[in-house]
C-alpha cells in the first residue's frame, strides 16, 4: 500500500479496532493489492465486511475448512479480494481471542461465537431469579476466550428496594471473583454512564439468555433502535430471540460491540483455565490440601472441606466446580485436546501482542 492508502485505511477502519499490530498482520498480502476488513455479519457461504472501501459482500468459500473452529465468524478481520463477482474472502488474519462453546451436536464440535474480543459482557435480568451456575459457566467461556468478562445486571429498576438490590449484587460478585459486577437499567440510565466507558475500549461481545435484554442494551449503546426488542413474559422472565444472528456494531463513543443470539445452551469447550478462574478461591484451598491430589470429597486435611465447615466456603460452589470440571473433562476427553490448546496458547499470545498495542495507542492519542 502507498502510505495514502494505509492512511485511509486506518482512518476507515480504526473506529473497528484496527491498528498498527494488525497492519503487520495484514502486511505479506499488500503486495497482491488485496484489502482488510473486519467481518460484521456472517451468512451461509457469504459474509458483510467493513473495509475502506465501504461495506463489501464476499462469499466465505475458501475459508470453510473441516474444522468447526477455523471458519469464519464475526469480528474476524479478514483479507479480501479488491474486485471480483462474487468477491471472496482470501483468509483471515490470525485471531487474538475467541469466544468458543461445544455445539448441541453428538460430535463434540466447538463453536466459535465471536472473535477478537476484549470485553466479554454477560447480561443477566434481575426480572428473574439469578441463576448463579449459569453465569458460572457463562464466565468459564469468557475468561477461557481470552477476554476480560464483566457481568451486567440488567433491569435495576425492577428491584427498587436498595438493600435486595444489595444483596443480589453481593451474590453476583461472590459467584465471579476478579469480575466487575454492574447494575443498570436501560428505562432510567442507571449505571449506563460505567457500560459505556467499559465498552469504548475495544470490542465487546454481549451474551446473555433470551429476556435478559440484551438488544436493549445494545440500543441503548449504539443511540438507536438498531436491534428489535419483544417484551419478556412476566412468568418467567424468558423473552423470544430478538437477535438472530451475530451482529458487529461500532459505536459512537467509541468501542465495537458484537450482539448475539440468546443462548439457551452453554456448554464448555476445553475452558479448564476458565473454570479454573471462576472458582480460583476453592483452587487457592486447594494447594493448601494434605494431599496434592485430593479430591475434596473425604480426605483428612482437605482445606477445600474445611472451609465449607466453617462457612468461609458456600457448598454450591464446590458443588458447582466440580460439575463445570467433570463436564470439561468429558468434553477435552472427545476432543484433540493437544491440538486445541496450540490453538488457545496462540490466541492468548497475539491478544497479549493486541493490548499491548492498544495501549501504545491510547498514549498517542492522550
Amino acid at each position: 500500500m502507498t502510505s495514502s492508502s494505509t492512511s485511509s485505511v486506518f482512518s476507515a477502519l480504526a473506529p473497528y479496532g484496527w491498528d498498527e499490530a494488525w497492519a503487520d498482520e495484514f502486511a505479506p498480502y499488500e503486495p497482491e493489492g488485496l484489502l482488510p476488513g473486519r467481518v460484521v455479519r456472517v451468512d451461509r457461504g457469504q459474509c458483510d465486511i467493513v473495509t475502506a472501501d465501504g461495506l463489501l459482500r464476499a462469499d466465505t468459500a475458501f475459508v470453510t475448512p473441516n474444522d468447526p473452529m477455523r471458519v469464519l465468524c464475526t469480528g474476524d478481520w479478514a483479507v479480501v479480494e479488491p474486485a471480483g463477482s462474487p468477491r471472496y474472502v482470501r483468509t483471515y488474519l490470525p485471531r487474538r481471542t475467541a469466544f468458543v462453546r461445544s455445539t448441541s451436536s453428538k460430535r463434540s464440535e466447538g463453536q466459535i461465537l465471536a472473535a477478537n474480543v476484549d470485553h466479554a459482557i454477560v447480561a443477566v435480568s434481575l426480572a428473574v431469579e439469578l441463576d448463579l451456575g449459569r453465569i458460572e459457566r457463562f464466565l468459564a467461556l469468557a475468561w477461557e476466550s481470552g477476554a476480560q468478562p464483566v457481568v451486567v445486571l440488567t433491569k435495576a429498576d425492577l428491584v427498587p428496594d436498595a438493600v435486595t438490590l444489595s444483596h443480589l449484587v453481593q451474590d453476583v460478585e461472590t459467584t465471579a471473583p476478579g469480575v466487575p459486577v454492574l447494575t443498570v437499567s436501560a428505562l432510567d440510565g442507571e449505571g449506563l454512564d460505567v457500560l459505556v466507558a467499559v465498552v469504548s475500549g475495544g470490542t465487546s461481545v454481549l451474551l446473555g439468555q433470551s429476556g435478559a435484554g440484551k438488544s436493549t442494551l445494545a440500543n441503548v449503546l449504539i443511540g438507536e433502535d438498531t436491534m428489535a426488542v419483544r417484551a419478556t413474559r412476566d412468568a418467567d422472565g424468558k423473552g423470544r430471540h430478538t437477535t438472530t444472528t451475530r451482529n458487529l456494531l461500532a459505536l459512537p463513543g467509541g468501542g465495537v460491540l458484537i450482539d448475539t443470539p440468546g443462548l439457551r445452551g452453554v456448554g464448555l469447550w476445553d475452558a479448564e483455565t476458565g473454570v479454573g478462574q471462576v472458582f480460583s478461591e476453592i483452587e487457592e484451598l486447594a494447594r493448601r490440601c494434605r494431599f496434592h491430589d485430593c479430591a475434596h470429597e473425604s480426605e483428612p486435611g482437605c482445606a477445600v472441606l474445611a472451609a465449607i465447615d466453617s462457612g468461609e466456603l458456600p457448598e454450591r460452589r464446590l458443588e458447582s466446580y466440580r460439575k463445570l470440571i467433570r463436564e470439561n473433562q468429558r468434553i477435552v476427553a472427545k476432543t484433540d485436546a493437544r491440538l486445541r490448546s496450540e490453538i488457545r496458547k496462540e490466541w492468548k499470545k497475539r491478544g497479549a501482542q493486541g493490548k499491548a498495542a492498544m495501549e501504545a495507542k491510547r498514549g498517542r492519542w492522550a
